[in-house]
């Protein structure tokens, strides 16, 4: 059988560590924080109108609302519109390995079938296929980047994640879920990362369009539709990727972020903070900061950014932003942050150098330190630094409740930032439901 869907067959709540069980709750209210902070951006209104335009419900047959709720359209509609709102705020959660994100596509995707398929489940049978999602989707991104040779968007390898939950909700047989993932293997966009990286654009990391393709394979598969077998699943080259799937908790890699930017920037953006605080410097008195990091990152955008994409995937602005004002929130990397005269100013003054033993560390480890040189003269350098909110390095849940916070009650108001963190921290209790986290998220 296949190794996945004999996973999803044999997962039940009561079998998940507790330690799973929590981190799949804070992968969850951090996906839920971000999604609201992404419903205020240009990219969210595009996506969700496109949705209601070319994704239409259908006259008869399965439909969902978006994630964050609206007018029903198809499944496929809702898991692109509910997967680009999150991606629109680079500020949800990742994988090292996988070099991308699996909760992106998986919690969009995955309300979208459930809704569509009219599945009334409690919220411990939700927070399993959940968990279960972070599962397939982690190895799943490190199988194809052990056989691609490219350097793919998450959205190729979220497409075979939602696809096999998609299948496994609607009931597939063993030859109709082998044909789902086939099919989604086949057509998730195996678009390339650093060409949007280089050239930062509504695009993204490609999470939205891998929900779509996912769930449509998903369908497709159920009506008959055959795919080719998923290499990236069944191929003898991986077969150790898959061999400890419910043995070994993937989730429990995941990383969060402190920071609404490109995971490659974070450590610059510690390195950089801890000289200011250490010293207690002002952005005034920097004559101009050298950050040492790895290949990709020195790819990220050093200019001034000219829109919230161009400022989430950069370097130099965000580290400007952290050192002008403490912090990096939404507010810094969108709408007048993105014309901050001083943030700007700072960020004139910042290069990017590649560091070669930084990069012989990527992707399993990230790393930069910062070479201060202040205006009468002194230099500073800082330690090296690794991302804060690595599994090596994590963030604190106060931390995480702070972010949840910074991000939320801008756009919900403290009430319902409030209800919907209860409605999530009461998923694991029996008496509760998929539909009571919804109805908290869409109010």
């Amino acid at each position: 059988m296949n190794p996945i869907r004999f996973f999803l067959q044999g997962l039940r709540f009561d079998d998940l560590p507790k330690p799973v069980v929590e981190q799949a709750v804070r992968c969850l209210c951090d996906l839920a924080a971000t999604a609201a902070a992404g419903s205020q951006t240009r990219l969210s209104a595009i996506i969700h109108r496109h949705a209601r335009q070319q994704f239409a419900a259908p006259a008869e047959g399965p439909c969902a609302r978006p994630l964050l709720g609206g007018t029903p359209v198809s499944a496929s509609g809702a898991a692109l519109a509910g997967a680009m709102t999150i991606d629109a705020i680079d500020a949800h959660d990742g994988h090292r390995l996988t070099k991308g994100h699996v909760g992106c596509a998986l919690l969009p995707g995955l309300v979208a079938v459930l809704e569509a398929a009219g599945k009334t489940i409690s919220g411990p049978e939700f927070l399993a296929l959940l968990t279960a999602g972070y599962e397939i989707g982690t190895r799943a991104g490190i199988a194809l980047h052990a056989t691609a040779p490219d350097y793919h968007t998450s959205g190729a390898w979220n497409a075979v994640n939602c696809a096999a939950l998609c299948a496994h909700v609607l009931g597939a047989d063993e030859t109709q879920f082998e044909h789902a993932i086939g099919i989604a293997e086949y057509h998730g966009p195996r678009s390339q990362m650093m060409r949007g990286v280089d050239h930062p654009t509504m695009l993204k990391d490609g999470s939205g369009w891998g929900a779509m393709a996912g769930v449509s394979a998903g369908f497709l598969a159920m009506d008959g539709f055959t795919g080719a077998p998923a290499l990236t699943v069944c191929g003898p080259d991986v077969r150790k990727i898959w061999g400890d799937l419910g043995k070994t908790w993937l989730i429990m890699d995941q990383y969060f972020k402190p920071y609404p930017c490109c995971r490659w920037a974070h450590p610059g953006i510690d390195a950089a903070l801890s000289l200011t605080r250490r010293h207690h410097i002002d952005p005034d008195d920097i004559a101009s900061i050298d950050v040492y990091t790895f290949h990709e990152a020195t790819r990220l955008n050093q200019g001034a950014p000219a829109d919230t994409e161009q400022a989430q995937y950069a370097a130099a602005f965000p580290i400007a932003a952290a050192l002008v004002y403490g912090k990096v929130h939404a507010a810094q990397i969108d709408g007048p942050g993105l014309t901050d005269p001083a943030v700007l100013a700072l960020c004139e003054r910042i290069r990017l150098v590649q560091d070669d033993g930084y990069s012989a560390r990527f992707p399993a480890q990230r790393w930069a330190h910062v070479l201060l040189t202040l205006k009468n003269g002194d230099r500073l350098e800082s330690s090296p630094h690794t991302a804060l909110g690595d599994p090596d390095n994590p963030i604190s849940d106060s931390l995480l409740k702070a972010k949840y916070e910074a991000l939320t009650h801008p756009v919900w108001g403290r009430a319902k930032a409030q209800r919907v963190m209860a409605a999530i921290t009461a998923l694991p209790e029996p008496a509760s439901t998929l539909a009571g986290f919804l109805d908290a998220i869409r109010s």
